[in-house]
Formats: structure tokens, C-alpha cells, sequence
């Protein structure tokens, strides 16, 4: 069993940063796909960013593509997504996901595990 657990959500003006983390509890999370997702109220969740189990490879939503930035440090079992030039559409709750794969997975039902979701808000 994995257990995710996002920090970092807040209340930031447009144009700010944000630095959202995830810690996982899992013996072998180097052997795990990572991946960001959003939602917000009455639409579906949708991918933001996603990183291979060795960090080799990454893939960001068009929409994130240059602003965002996923990473990860396997020793502290840690996924990170630095938001950056953060606009008002970027507002959602933010959720972090893991699989067991050794490439990147970009849809909602390629995850097996997910957090709780932290409230990113970008006031314009």
C-alpha cells in the first residue's frame, strides 16, 4: 500500500511561484511512476506533469508546458511540481499520483495510488 501526502497549496497572486510536495510512504518508491493532476469543481481531473521512476523522462500538459516543473529525490521518497508564472486558470486542487510502471502515465486511470490534494488558488 502507498500513501501520498501533498503540502505546499496556498493563496498566491498571479504571476507568483509555488513549490507543491508529495512524500510517499512506500518501501520501493524508487520503482514508481509519479504524476500531477488538477481539478476543479464540476470537471473531470486532468494531467498536469508526470516523471519516470528514474527521473529520466518527464511530460507536461500544454497548458503547464514551461511555467511547471516536475521533479523528485527517491532518497526522501519526495515529488515536486515548482509552479511558476502562475495564472488564474491554474487555480484547483492539486493531487499527486503513483504507479508501479517504468514509464510515464498521463491518464486519471493509469494510477493506482493518490493523495489527498492540496487547494492551489491564484488571485488575479
Amino acid at each position: 500500500q502507498v500513501q501520498l501526502v501533498e503540502s505546499g497549496g496556498g493563496l498566491v497572486q498571479a504571476g507568483g511561484s509555488l513549490r507543491l510536495s508529495c512524500a510517499a510512504s512506500v518501501r520501493t518508491f524508487s520503482s514508481y511512476a509519479l504524476g500531477w493532476f488538477r481539478q476543479v469543481p464540476g470537471k473531470e481531473r486532468e494531467f498536469v506533469a508526470a516523471i519516470t521512476w528514474s527521473a529520466y523522462s518527464t511530460k507536461y500538459a500544454d497548458s503547464v508546458k514551461g511555467r511547471f516543473i516536475i521533479s523528485r529525490d527517491n532518497d526522501k521518497k519526495t515529488v515536486y511540481l515548482q509552479m511558476n508564472s502562475l495564472k488564474p486558470e491554474d487555480t484547483a486542487v492539486y493531487y499527486c499520483a503513483a504507479d508501479r510502471s517504468v514509464r510515464f502515465l498521463t491518464a486519471v486511470n493509469e494510477y493506482d495510488y493518490w493523495g489527498q490534494g492540496t487547494q492551489v488558488t491564484v488571485s488575479s
